[in-house]
């Protein structure tokens, strides 16, 4: 452990590396002080004399069962010289013929990783993502598909499936330039076709407004206590008939949190960080406003303050 400065904890305090997360974490606060660091160090000892390219600390990526050949395929590098004189080689024109079928897999595979990461997804998701498109493009339908939209509906769907939702916004915005009809669009096609391969319905789980609330949180930089009051709200609130999306319920309670509080938000800093339009937003607010003594915490807010909240 060592010393470093913690913005919440306002001084130098002692930090842990988690060495699976790549996290370096407060001990005091638990405030993720730098995230997603890169271990630069050997994957295993090694005791071998041999030096130069030798060196046995650097292998392969890992068997990919959803290729043919497990990823696991050899490739002939090209010479020092030009790529000219490569692919006039004998060995250039093996390689050639010998292209890898599944090489419009693995792109695609890339593509999920890539936007997978801009999105901070864990590898559950990447992978469960990695088998909804193995799974639909088996069955040879996608030719003439927008292939971008196709990928993003896939993480749509891999997310809701492993309990991590996200917008349809946030794919969009990983999205190569699919646009939010496009998204959708190819959810309904993957869903449709899954649901003939199983010759059963599509489970692909209950969206809360809990499920967007603290990422949306930590957008606009709200406080623990700010948070944590927002959570039980929204918990209480699905108690009650609003008919509303859960995304939109999660942008209200927001607002509402930080009105109760010193650090108020402005509602176009809300639709930033939640992507939910401001007249939405409004609207909800004034569907929730009538139930605010009953979902914000009393620790949280008095009588008196929830009488002085603004009316819709």
């Amino acid at each position: 452990m060592a010393d470093i400065y913690c913005s919440e904890c306002k001084r130098p305090t002692e930090v842990v590396f988690d060495h699976s997360a790549g996290d370096t974490v407060c001990s005091e606060c638990g405030l993720v002080l730098e995230a997603h660091s890169i271990d630069e160090t050997s994957e295993w000892r090694t005791f071998a004399n041999e030096v130069g390219d030798n060196d046995p600390v650097r292998v392969g990526g890992p068997n990919n069962p959803l290729l043919g050949d497990s990823g696991l395929s050899t490739v002939i590098s090209k010479p020092n010289g030009s790529t000219g004189e490569y692919l006039n080689s004998s060995l250039g024109r093996w390689q050639t013929r010998g292209s890898n079928p599944d090489r419009s897999l693995i792109q695609a595979f890339k593509t999920i990783a890539t936007m997978a990461d801009r999105l901070g997804l864990v590898a559950t998701i990447k992978d469960r993502a990695n088998e909804i498109y193995k799974k639909v493009e088996d069955q040879k339908p996608l030719r003439g598909r927008n292939q971008d939209s196709i990928l993003a509906a896939c993480i749509y769907i891999a997310c809701r499936q492993e309990d991590k939702p996200r917008t349809v916004k946030e794919i969009c915005s990983v999205a190569n330039g699919a646009t939010k009809k496009e998204i959708g669009r190819a959810k309904e096609f993957i869903v449709k076709q899954l649901e003939i391969e199983m010759g059963q319905s599509m489970e692909m789980g209950t969206i809360h407004a809990g499920d967007f609330l603290r990422r949306f949180c930590s957008h606009l930089g709200m406080t623990n206590l700010a948070v944590k009051a927002a959570q039980e709200a929204v918990q209480k609130s699905e108690e009650l008939d609003i008919r509303r999306s859960p995304i939109s319920i999660a942008a209200a309670v927001i607002y509402i949190i930080t009105q109760l509080s010193d650090d108020k938000k402005l509602l176009k800093d809300i639709t930033l960080a939640t992507g939910v339009a401001e007249g939405t937003i409004r609207n909800s607010y004034k569907d929730l406003y009538p139930y605010t003594s009953r979902i914000v915490p009393s620790w949280y807010a008095t009588e008196d303050a929830l009488r002085n909240l603004s009316s819709p």
